[in-house]
């Protein structure tokens, strides 16, 4: 379990399955209301506390996100101020409001855009349809659709981690606080960009 702070109000923690499956949670199980699910959320929470101060003082809104290969996404946000209600609220309780969502796509970080461009000529003989290039802190950020990952194979993988690295950024996080850069085909316009 990973855990990262967005912003004052809102963490972001990535379980594998693996996490999960030490749990003994299996990933239909993370979104229906069983006791050891909301005792995740709660160790999470607690953990949250520990790790990055993050102490919430009422109610939290938990979004996941599942990725196909990787894992599970949980977004984590307090609730606002003028929403709490002190003659309920129980500092032993946490209200949880969950939504899941399975993403079909996989998002690569690159640390600097000639890794990207390189591999956009390495690229040449594939034919991926859909993939997006965003910035966001100084890194950049490609996005691919699951079916092009999958007629691909694992050969698009292997060669897309030899120049970056699988990410948990949701693309959500992408629009809202990156730049898109190129959308659609990025890889083709790269090398029409930058013919080697």
């Amino acid at each position: 379990m990973r855990l990262e702070r967005l912003d004052y109000d809102k963490i972001k923690i990535f379980l594998s399955f693996e996490d999960l499956r030490e749990r003994g949670i299996s990933k239909e199980e993370i979104w229906m209301d069983v006791p050891k699910v909301e005792e995740l959320f709660r160790e999470m929470i607690r953990e949250a506390n520990e790790e990055l101060g993050f102490q919430p003082d009422g109610p939290v809104v938990v979004e996941v996100f599942s990725l196909p290969v990787q894992g599970m996404v949980v977004i984590v946000t307090k609730a606002p101020e003028d929403t709490l209600e002190d003659d309920w609220f129980d500092e032993d309780f946490i209200e949880l409001k969950i939504n899941f969502t399975e993403t079909d796509a996989m998002i690569f970080k690159f640390d600097d855009i000639e890794d990207v461009i390189q591999l956009a000529h390495r690229l040449h003989c594939t034919k991926i349809n859909l993939a997006h290039l965003y910035r966001l802190n100084d890194a950049y950020y490609i996005h691919i659709s699951q079916d092009d990952v999958e007629r691909e194979s694992d050969g698009l993988l292997v060669l897309m981690a030899e120049y970056g690295e699988r990410t948990s950024t949701t693309i959500h996080r992408l629009e809202e606080y990156g730049s898109l850069i190129i959308e659609g085909r990025a890889f083709e316009q790269l090398r029409s960009y930058f013919p080697q």
